[in-house]
């Protein structure tokens, strides 16, 4: 029996164009019929890069090509985009149309495979995956047809790493995420990898995959099989950091982490972070006073609607850095059933004092109507704090609520008279150019978020 999902956070399987185009000159060409790629774009509402939007070479399948079949035509859009488009990888991606009737695109690749050309190919029907598998799938398959040519290049580079964490475009602050990580990385001595971005070498960091020291997956799940694919075909180690470090607490332990594990120089280690925590904090302690005595003016309760990596990393922060009390978190990525326990179980050390309840779904509607009942359910529970008259409306007393997801938050928001930050997919009201969340400069950049939303809500 079929079910209808409200509100989906995540787009199917030929979501994994963005990912091409988030790689400097990377080129998807869409096997689908006529509409599908612009979806996918629509949904995220970012994603111009190289050649992407309405520029997206598509073969525009029709129904001659359901009976006949569109190989042939494929082949055509294959030779134009190579005569047209100056591009360093050009990725070949199947709708559904494509997969359903059964079209070769193995062997229409091969033939430009074999003379030489950039070019690689996947099944992305929409019915096989959502775009978070698919991120993982296309990334292997540039790594298998392209990248593995190069592997004896070089030999194994001391300090390299490769690093795998935010999804293109899904996640709306990937570009300052990775910027951010390659930043912290790089300040503890090693080379970083980062292969997507503005901060990326484009081409050639993926060149030089088979040559890193070891791969590095800061995301509950997404990344995974990449880093496994890697340790199989050329024996290189990996270590999983499992969410998004926002803040200072978390940052620190993700770089004393990396440190051990890489076998860096421990002094020079504690030296950056030493550093990076001094000016964390001292810029903190510019605003102490303010930030002390509007403490009782935050929420007094949060909850976010995102995917896994997001909904740990923020817990973390916002418990253990902000003080805020967790209600119940959602988890609405569609997250693949062998990886539902290990993220279960991050939720269970998230704080020592405090436990995170957490549920996974795709169906966001059903997700906010529990929010709202359990914000009247809870009327008055968090009513700790009294305040002078004037200090804020009525309607930030008792268990007001901060609520952090996507632009369809923004209503529930309203009517529950709570505070909303927009941190994922779709993102309506928010552009988002190169900030981030993660690291030192993002738990920043989250707590003035947070404080402009609550004190832009005073009457």
């Amino acid at each position: 029996m079929s079910k209808i999902i409200e509100q989906p956070r995540f787009s199917c399987a030929l979501g994994a164009q963005q990912t091409v185009l988030a790689i400097k000159k990377g080129v998807p060409i869409v096997h689908s019929g006529p509409g599908c790629s612009r979806h996918v774009y629509g949904l995220l509402q970012r994603g111009q890069g190289y050649v992407g939007g309405n520029n997206i070479p598509c073969t525009n399948a029709d129904e001659s090509d359901v009976i006949f079949g569109g190989e042939e035509k494929l082949d055509k859009v294959i030779d134009g985009a190579f005569k047209i488009i100056d591009g360093d990888i050009f990725v070949v991606l199947t709708g559904c149309t494509a997969d359903i009737v059964g079209d070769d695109i193995g062997s229409v690749v091969s033939k430009y495979q074999e003379e030489g050309k950039p070019i690689v190919y996947l099944e992305t029907g929409g019915f096989k995956s959502n775009n978070f598998v698919s991120h993982s799938a296309v990334v292997n398959a540039i790594i298998d047809q392209y990248v593995d040519k190069y592997k004896d290049s070089e030999g194994v580079k001391r300090g390299l790493v490769n690093v795998f964490s935010s999804i293109p475009y899904q996640d709306i602050f990937w570009n300052g995420n990775l910027k951010e990580l390659k930043r912290v990385l790089e300040g503890i001595g090693l080379e970083v990898n980062i292969l997507f971005g503005i901060q990326s070498k484009g081409i050639e960091e993926w060149k030089k995959i088979p040559n890193a020291e070891f791969n590095l997956v800061v995301n509950s799940w997404v990344g995974l099989e990449v880093a496994e694919n890697l340790k199989s075909k050329y024996n290189t180690p990996y270590l999983h950091f499992p969410y998004l470090p926002i803040g200072a607490i978390e940052t620190s332990k993700l770089l004393r982490e990396v440190g051990d594990f890489a076998k860096l120089d421990k002094e020079s280690v504690e030296i950056f972070i030493e550093r990076e925590e001094e000016v964390y904090y001292e810029t903190l302690d510019d605003a102490a006073e303010f930030l002390l005595e509007f403490r009782y003016g935050l929420p007094n309760v949060f909850y976010v609607l995102s995917d896994s990596s997001y909904v740990i990393g923020f817990s973390r922060f916002l418990i253990n850095e902000l003080g805020i009390m967790p209600g119940k978190q959602f988890v609405i990525e569609d997250t693949p059933e062998k990886y539902i326990e290990r993220v279960t179980k991050e939720f269970e050390n998230i704080s020592k004092r405090r436990k995170v309840d957490v549920e996974f779904t795709v169906d966001a509607g059903l997700a906010q109507e529990k929010i709202k009942e359990l914000q009247e359910n809870n009327h008055g529970q968090f009513d700790l704090y009294t305040f002078g008259e004037g200090e804020r409306s009525d309607k930030h007393l008792n268990n007001r609520a901060l609520i952090l997801g996507s632009a369809w938050e923004k209503d529930l928001s309203e009517r529950l008279n709570a505070d909303y930050l927009t941190i994922a997919a779709p993102f309506t009201y928010r552009l988002v150019l190169s900030g981030g969340y993660v690291g030192y400069n993002g738990g920043l950049r989250a707590i003035e978020d947070i404080y402009d939303k609550v004190l832009g809500s005073y009457n």
